[in-house]
Parts: C-alpha cells; sequence; structure tokens
C-alpha cells in the first residue's frame, strides 16, 4: 500500500524548483503552482541550483517524452539527494505509482489533476519525510478544476486555461487517458479571469486547453467555442486574445461571422492537420478529412484579412506510402500555411498506432525533413507578404538595442528603439531578416 503524509500542515517556508515537459496547458499548470507558491511564501529558484523542493510537470505525449520526464526526475535527485522529489502531470498519470517511485526515488507522486493538493502534499513530504502517492482516476473526472491565471513574467502575454480533458481517441495519442473527460470552465468564470488579467497589466490573453474546441461541450445550454471567444473578448477589450489549437470542424460560416467582428481577436488560427492524406487521416481516426480542412481555411481567408493559418504535420505515420506522404506535400502546399510544427512519427505505447506496421525511422525523418523544408518556404513567403503593410505590434523584449514583439497575426515584429517593453504600437513592416520583420515605428496609432 502507498504511504501517505499525515498530520496537520506544518508550512515551512522552501525554495523550490519547478521543471516543465510537455503543451501549453502544462505550462500553464506550472505558473499557476508558481503563483501559488510565491502566495504561500515558498521562493522559487532555477532547476540547475540547489533547492529544498523540485517539482517536476511531466509529459507522456510519445515514448521520447517519457524518457525526457524520468531524465529531469533523475537530474533533480543528482542536483540535490536530500531534497523532496515530486512529480506529477500526464506521465505520473499513466504510470504503475509504486513501481516508478522506487525506480526513480521520487518522495511525492501526483497526477495531471489536483495541484493545489499536490503542493499541500509537497509541503507535508518536506516536514514528515513520509513518500507519498495522489494519482486519481482521471476519467472520473467530472469538474473542471480553476487553477490561477497569468504568468511570472513581466506583464505582456497570460494564458488561461479553460478547458481540459479529450474525448477524440486519436490512433497515435494517449492524451485523453492522462487528461480525462472533457471538463469546462464556465463561461461567467473565463470572463472574470479575463477582466483580472486585463486589470493587472496584461495585453495579450491566450485561451489554452487540451482540446479546446471542446469547450463547452459539458455545460448546460448548448455552449460553443464562438461563446467563449466572444465573451472573453466583450470581458477585456483592452487586450488581445489569441486562441489555442482548434479542430478544423469547428470552423463554420456561422463561426467566422462571429468572431470576424471581435476587434482585438487575433487573426491566427493553428488548425490541427496531422495529415494531408485521407487514408493516412483515417487511420489516425481524424475525424475530418482534407476536403473539410480546405474548407476551414478558404472560409478563415475569405473572412479574415490575411490570417496566419498554422498547423502541425505528422510524417511517416504507420503505414503511411510515399504516394500517401506525396498527397500530403501536395496538400500542405494548396493550403499555404503561415507556419508548421513537422514532427516525425513516434512510438506511443499503449496507442492503436503502436501496434500498426511502422514505417522506417529513416524514412519517417527524411520525410519530416522534406515536410520542414516545403514548410520554410511557405512560411518565409507568408513573411514576405507582410512586408509593406502596418501592424499593431505588442512589444515584449528588448533585444540588441531593439524592441522586439508580435503582431496579431504573430509574426515577429523589431524596430529599432528599445524600452517599449508591453507598450503596442503601430509599425510599418519594411524588410524581412531571415524569419524576423523590421519595421519603423509610426508617430500616430497603437496605445501604451
Amino acid at each position: 500500500m502507498l504511504r501517505t503524509a499525515r498530520g496537520p500542515r506544518e508550512r515551512t517556508s522552501l525554495k523550490i524548483a519547478l521543471y516543465t515537459l510537455g503543451c501549453k496547458v502544462n505550462q500553464y499548470e506550472t505558473q499557476a503552482m508558481e503563483q501559488e507558491l510565491l502566495r504561500r511564501g515558498h521562493t522559487l529558484s532555477a532547476f540547475d541550483e540547489a533547492a529544498d523542493a523540485y517539482i517536476i510537470n511531466t509529459c507522456t505525449v510519445t515514448a521520447v517524452s517519457d524518457k525526457k520526464s524520468r531524465n529531469a526526475i533523475r537530474r533533480a535527485r543528482r542536483q540535490n539527494p536530500g531534497a523532496v522529489i515530486a512529480v506529477c502531470g500526464c506521465y505520473s498519470q499513466l504510470a504503475a505509482p509504486e513501481e516508478l517511485m522506487s525506480r526513480l526515488e521520487i518522495d511525492v507522486l501526483g497526477g495531471s489533476g489536483q495541484r493545489m493538493a499536490f503542493l499541500n502534499l509537497v509541503e507535508d513530504t518536506f516536514v514528515h519525510r513520509h513518500p507519498v502517492a495522489a494519482v486519481d482516476d482521471a476519467m472520473a473526472r467530472r469538474v473542471f478544476e480553476p487553477l490561477p491565471a497569468g504568468g511570472l513574467a513581466a506583464r505582456t502575454r497570460a494564458m488561461l486555461k479553460v478547458e481540459d480533458g479529450c474525448a477524440n481517441f486519436c490512433a497515435y495519442c494517449i492524451i485523453p487517458y492522462a487528461r480525462g473527460r472533457v471538463r469546462s470552465l464556465p463561461l461567467p468564470e473565463a470572463e472574470a479571469e479575463a477582466r483580472r488579467l486585463a486589470a493587472e497589466g496584461y495585453r495579450e490573453i491566450v485561451l489554452t486547453g487540451i482540446e479546446l474546441s471542446s469547450w463547452g461541450r459539458d455545460l448546460p445550454g448548448a455552449q460553443t467555442p464562438a461563446n467563449l471567444i466572444a465573451g472573453v473578448c466583450h470581458a477585456a477589450p483592452g487586450c488581445r486574445i489569441r486562441l489555442g489549437s482548434l479542430e478544423p470542424r469547428t470552423v463554420t460560416e456561422d463561426f467566422c461571422v462571429r468572431l470576424a467582428a471581435l476587434p482585438n481577436l487575433c487573426p491566427q488560427f493553428h488548425l490541427s492537420l496531422q495529415s494531408g492524406c485521407d487514408a493516412t487521416l483515417r487511420r489516425m481516426r481524424r475525424k475530418y478529412d482534407t476536403a473539410r480542412y480546405a474548407r476551414s481555411v478558404d472560409l478563415l481567408r475569405r473572412w479574415f484579412d490575411r490570417p496566419a493559418i498554422t498547423t502541425d504535420l505528422i510524417a511517416g505515420f504507420p503505414e503511411e506510402t510515399e504516394e500517401e506522404f506525396a498527397q500530403t506535400l501536395a496538400f500542405i502546399e494548396r493550403c499555404a500555411f503561415a507556419e508548421m510544427h513537422v514532427f516525425p512519427y513516434s512510438i506511443r505505447p499503449g496507442t492503436a498506432a503502436a501496434a500498426m506496421a511502422q514505417v522506417p525511422k529513416a524514412v519517417r525523418e527524411d520525410r519530416a525533413r522534406r515536410a520542414a523544408a516545403l514548410a520554410e518556404k511557405m512560411h518565409e513567403a507568408y513573411l514576405d507578404g507582410c512586408i509593406g503593410r502596418t501592424y499593431p505590434v505588442l512589444f515584449e523584449q528588448d533585444r540588441d538595442r531593439m524592441s522586439t514583439g508580435h503582431a496579431p497575426n504573430y509574426m515577429e515584429v523589431c524596430v529599432a528603439q528599445p524600452g517599449l517593453h508591453n507598450v503596442v504600437r503601430d509599425v510599418r513592416v519594411t524588410a524581412r531578416q531571415g524569419t524576423v520583420l523590421m519595421g519603423t515605428l509610426l508617430e500616430t496609432g497603437g496605445k501604451n
């Protein structure tokens, strides 16, 4: 039987280091834990420094992610053999708790939920030194766990998690089992969080979730992602609102009509693709085909002025032939993406795809390189199309006596004037240097 920490909580000020692997939701949840730790009077440390406790927020999307998670845990133990090693996230959610704790010398094992209770266990374990495991059944979760939104960096961009869980069960993905069913942050709470972040000085809010397009599915009243986006945009009219990844079928005529009327919505849309071949999409158990995906792309371009449409692609999925991959290359070229994230397929044990006939690793990597080369050309073409245009740029940092930030389409823009942090100014783009747009500040327009 796994031991649990006992007795009243004795709170001592600790030096705690955190390390995050994986997606933006994991990053958001680590930021939430950081804020809560500071609120409780603890101090934060770099992960490569000596600390009283190390928290590793793990990922399990691929076998490589599992390995990286284990390596981070071992690194923390080497850093300070006497520290409390606390592990949470998707990898620990699915692992065998007793075996994992023994093999990796873990003191506190949590899963992908109950983050605040997990921090209680970290504090308890530092005092009582009783190893503890508290991993629930992800599939039994029914209620969204609200966490403090925002971030610890200077107040420029904040993430707001509004959804957790996934019910898609794609052939290559284990995440539905690690995160559980779809749970949504109710709209009034999302609006209140957006207002709070705006009041704190954030200039941009990024809506994120495990499967953002599923937001509202579990809420009463037939709520849709369009309701969420419109509500948050209206709640924080002085903030730019940026969207996380969307399922292509979310994009309908009505969706575009409603969103195009929102002046503070960023025209960047990340539509998950994974393959541009219908046969491969069926093996992946995706719920759309290339015709439906192309319709989404066309709708966005009809209703928005040169939006940045971005995507993910898996190269070398099991049983993918060279002809199927050629169809994918042709399709992504037809979509003319502003930016792509290309990955060679990586086996995730426990998924349906792991049991399929595998494409040789060298072929997977070659196809990923070829797709990435095409993606780079499309990215440069999109950037070149920005030259001569004017964008309101949210500046985020100084670099080499210049200010850099992002336009609403999330392209990076640089101007020859430092000191513009967290300021929005209109910039006329004059040139491209690599993947960075160079521009000149306009005397009017924008806002401080």
